[in-house]
């Protein structure tokens, strides 16, 4: 008999199925067994009663065995989610032991606490308000993928390991290569732009990025996936930030579509754009100050995002132009305004989720403003080669799907939203 998925049993009512999963909730009586089975569709109510020669296998079940069961599927009105399978043979697969590390069924209020239950990650995975975490996670970057295939982007696979960091600053793990140095990539940054410089004019990478910050934050990992994407022949940063809002318009189309219960709105065309010394007077009229002078801080980036909610009914915002001190050595700057950069920082619900820029092409300025960073050429040299004989004028973005994911789901920490967080303290499991 073929496998049932509990989401399909209603279509199958008055049918003997075959259903899989774990043993979610046990409730043994003298007289009858109520079991409650869960599959990643979702939970179902079985029922043993005493004279069912199954009983005994039954009662001796532990929560979070795995089990096969084979039964009768009827409606019932008080039974959970309308339905009860009327049991006839169980398959025992896995046995849990009885004493779990930690809680699959957690009462309100009792959950345990975050550090722990990351212990035991694959454990607090199972429950299902977890588990659908990373189905949301799915369906969004479904959204950005059937953007980006319809737009004719290619999907690049970037290494991880580096022989110059991709960033400046010294945010970057260092890892022993043979009889070399190398460094885990900051970003695909290089590689992206090495595929413009190929001639393939639109591409998309999803791969791992690494940061060697000594951060706690709620927002900040070690080690997070990234979404990125560059561009050919674009005018400005304006034509990233075009075709970014329609990759989030297609992500929160594909969420509404599978997950209408979430309740969440399709943002609407344009986002907001405001540059970063508006921005700054905004938020000095609205008393909120920070002694940085050409970014914006946690409470700023919430600031903003309050002032946009208000007044501009948008939960999207794109900070742009940014100070060059700010920039890195590969970003664009204005013509008219060689201090400003052709940046941009989009915030959602208060929280930086993607930076974009127009990167500079052109080898000779590329290579005048690494030296102003203070960054070493040679060591720069293959990089450098990318535009030596001929790259399109181009740019791109880096986006983190762990932070609009937090943001979606009212998450509480981006590590929720990371299926194996790594921070400063966590190499496991």
């Amino acid at each position: 008999m073929e496998r049932t998925y509990i989401k399909d049993l209603e279509q199958k009512t008055g049918k003997n199925v075959a259903l899989f999963g774990f043993v979610h909730i046990l409730r043994v009586q003298s007289k009858i067994i109520f079991l409650i089975l869960r599959d990643i569709t979702g939970t179902v109510q079985v029922v043993i009663m005493k004279d069912n020669p199954v009983f005994g296998i039954a009662k001796g079940l532990s929560h979070e065995s795995v089990v096969k069961i084979y039964g009768l599927i009827k409606a019932e009105v008080n039974a959970p989610g309308g339905f009860e399978i009327s049991a006839e043979r169980i398959e025992v697969l896995s046995v849990a032991d009885p004493e779990l590390p930690i809680p699959v069924v957690v009462k309100t209020g009792e959950e345990t606490e975050a550090p722990i239950r990351l212990d035991y990650r694959w454990i607090d995975l199972r429950k299902p308000e977890k588990s659908k975490i990373f189905k949301v996670w799915t369906e969004f970057e479904k959204g950005f993928r059937e953007y980006w295939l319809a737009n004719n982007f290619i999907q690049l696979y970037p290494p991880s390991f580096m022989s110059t960091p991709s960033e400046t600053g010294a945010e970057v793990f260092e890892v022993n290569y043979f009889d070399k140095k190398a460094y885990l990539a900051q970003s695909p940054q290089f590689y992206k732009q090495m595929g413009i410089a190929s001639g393939f004019e639109k591409v998309f990478m999803v791969a791992p990025v690494f940061r060697a910050e000594l951060s706690f934050t709620t927002r900040h990992v070690t080690e997070f996936t990234g979404w990125d994407f560059e561009m050919a022949y674009i005018n400005s940063h304006h034509d990233l930030m075009d075709a970014e809002e329609d990759m989030i318009i297609s992500g929160f189309t594909s969420l509404k579509k599978s997950f209408p219960e979430l309740n969440i709105e399709i943002p609407s065309k344009p986002f907001p754009r405001i540059p970063i010394v508006e921005a700054k007077k905004i938020l000095a009229e609205r008393g909120i100050s920070s002694g940085e002078e050409h970014d914006l801080s946690p409470e700023e980036e919430k600031g903003i995002f309050e002032y946009v909610r208000e007044v501009k009914k948008h939960e999207f915002v794109f900070i742009t132009d940014y100070h060059k001190s700010k920039s890195v050595f590969y970003h664009m700057r204005h013509p008219e305004d060689n201090d400003r950069s052709r940046r941009a920082d989009l915030i959602y619900r208060g929280i930086e989720v993607t930076t974009l820029a127009q990167r500079e092409h052109r080898p000779e300025i590329l290579e005048k403003q690494a030296v102003e960073k203070g960054m070493n050429v040679e060591s720069l040299r293959d990089y450098l080669n990318f535009f030596k004989w001929g790259c399109p004028p181009h740019g791109g973005a880096g986006l983190g799907p762990a932070r609009f994911i937090m943001k979606i789901l009212d998450l509480p920490n981006v590590r929720e939203a990371t299926y194996l967080p790594r921070d400063v303290k966590r190499l496991n499991p």
